[in-house]
């Protein structure tokens, strides 16, 4: 049995009261230990961020710190242990075959306290680490203190962060705004409100701790340098895919299971994301392409770190093992669809289907390809919101590709197309992906749905089009009045379709 209570923050020197209650923070009582010794130390390690309190006349206390490992330097006047992000049990890891494969390992030693025996005063903890928490540990082996946010216990979010939540399905939701009025923590908040939204939590009996720290493990796991491929990134395509959950066709036909692989699939779809594409992690000769033989890496790897923290939370752990196995499977199948080099594949079927007019969604495989199309409508819907957001998601996605140029230049590597700062530009980068990837996709879906919805994404795709173009033609005559003498000598550049670092629409780079 486990009993949960809240609690608020309150000051250091103070002992807590067992009676105050707070959201995020839960004390929860063991039965599995004896009443008055201690816990179980296999159940210490299944807790990530878990403050641990050990006597010999008293039931042991947990408080799960979510997202947050808190050092108290005294409490209830007992020793406390405090266990890192890093204190987990390799064998529980270990039981994952594909989570073994040359994963980067952090090995560390955690005291015990001066008071404890020799054998038991140190302990070697392994932990396989993702790209982000590999580059943590490492700023920690260095010296750097590695910046945790703390968060504030009592409230999940207020004032106009609920009031934004209210409209959630609305297709101008900010999530630029969002994010700031939640503390950087879109993905979770957003996430964990559709989830309670759609009844999910009630019905697959999930439980809240369970959720909310996986929730907190997903948002940690995405990179905050990324300009682009970031938690605010995966937040925003969560509400699209809200969005599209609410169209008629596919609000009168999903099943609850279908809606929760589709809100999981676009939360986690580009977990881990390292900001590079698959052609710079081939040449670079990566150990990822050599683990998924070159086919859809990154989107392997997203599926891969996804069922992984699914495991380590043990999320479905209450579900039968087929079920949940199956669920893995189909979440893998839906990040799997948003392979932007598979693009033709998906339109192609999706075209097909329209054409003959045999899209059953009374079916499960033809529900699970719809819920494919939407997601990767939601992954790529930048280009068809409102001007002032889509304007800073493709500034953001192009100074990601120009980073990666840079990288290659640095590194003497042939740089990737449309990844050279010199030759390419927002404008140019955005209206080629508009025509040739994002309108004939977004022209099925409208055939699919027609809605008003439909109809606003591409109308705002035409507008944000013609804006770009108009940019485009604004640094024209610019150039031409400032450089008139260099239109001769730079037929080289002209030739292979180079512009200027100047021809770059103000605010593409990033300070």
């Amino acid at each position: 049995m486990e009993v949960c209570y809240q609690l608020p923050v309150l000051p250091l020197d103070r002992p807590v009261p067992k009676h105050v209650l707070s959201r995020r923070g839960a004390i929860s009582f063991s039965s599995s230990s004896s009443l008055f010794g201690a816990p179980d130390p296999r159940q210490l390690s299944q807790r990530r961020g878990a403050i641990s309190y050990d006597s010999s006349d008293q039931t042991a206390l947990y408080i799960r710190m979510l997202g947050a490992c808190v050092v108290f330097k005294q409490l209830f006047a007992r020793d406390v242990r405090v266990r890192s992000q890093v204190g987990f049990e390799p064998e529980r890891r270990s039981s994952h075959p594909y989570l073994c494969i040359d994963f980067r390992t952090l090995h560390t030693r955690l005291s015990r306290g001066s008071s404890s025996s020799s054998s038991d005063s140190e302990r070697r903890v392994h932990r396989l680490l993702s790209f982000q928490r590999y580059l943590h540990s490492s700023r920690l082996l260095r010296g750097i203190p590695q910046q945790i946010p703390l968060h504030i216990l009592d409230e999940d979010y207020t004032g106009q962060a609920r009031c934004m939540l209210e409209k959630v399905g609305n297709w101008n939701f900010d999530i630029f705004l969002f994010d700031r009025l939640t503390n950087g923590n879109s993905l979770i908040t957003l996430t964990f409100h559709l989830l309670n939204q759609y009844g999910l939590v009630e019905l697959f009996q999930l439980d809240m701790v369970k959720l909310w720290r996986f929730l907190v493990m997903v948002q940690e796991d995405y990179h905050n340098d990324n300009p682009y491929h970031n938690a605010v990134h995966a937040a925003d395509v969560t509400q699209a895919m809200h969005c599209y959950l609410q169209e008629p066709m596919l609000a009168q036909s999903l099943t609850s299971y279908d809606i929760l692989l589709g809100l999981l699939a676009a939360a986690t779809h580009d977990l881990d994301h390292p900001g590079v594409n698959q052609p710079f992690l081939i040449k670079t000769d990566h150990y990822l392409t050599t683990l998924y033989r070159n086919t859809s890496v990154l989107e392997n790897h997203h599926w891969k770190s996804a069922v992984g923290l699914l495991r380590e939370t043990g999320l479905f752990s209450h579900l039968p093992a087929e079920d949940s196995k199956s669920m893995e499977r189909e979440l893998g199948s839906l990040i799997l669809a948003t392979d932007i080099s598979r693009q033709n594949d998906y339109l192609s079927r999706f075209r097909m289907h329209l054409d003959q007019d045999n899209l059953c969604l009374n079916h499960a495989s033809h529900r699970h390809f719809v819920l494919q199309m939407a997601l990767k409508c939601a992954d790529i819907c930048n280009p068809c919101r409102p001007w002032e957001l889509s304007k800073q998601w493709s500034e953001k996605v192009t100074e990601e590709f120009f980073q990666q140029g840079d990288i290659e230049k640095k590194h003497k590597l042939e740089v990737s197309p449309l990844c050279d700062r010199e030759t390419n530009t927002v404008g140019n980068i955005q209206i080629g992906f508009m025509t040739y990837v994002a309108e004939p996709l977004f022209a099925e879906w409208a055939r699919f749905s027609d809605t008003r919805l439909s109809q606003t994404m591409l109308g705002y795709m035409g507008l944000n089009k013609a804006s770009w173009g108009g940019l485009q033609q604004e640094q024209i005559p610019v150039l031409e009045e400032v450089e008139p003498s260099t239109v001769g000598t730079d037929t080289k550049d002209t030739a292979t379709g180079g512009t200027s670092s100047k021809e770059i629409p103000q605010g593409s780079r990033e300070s």
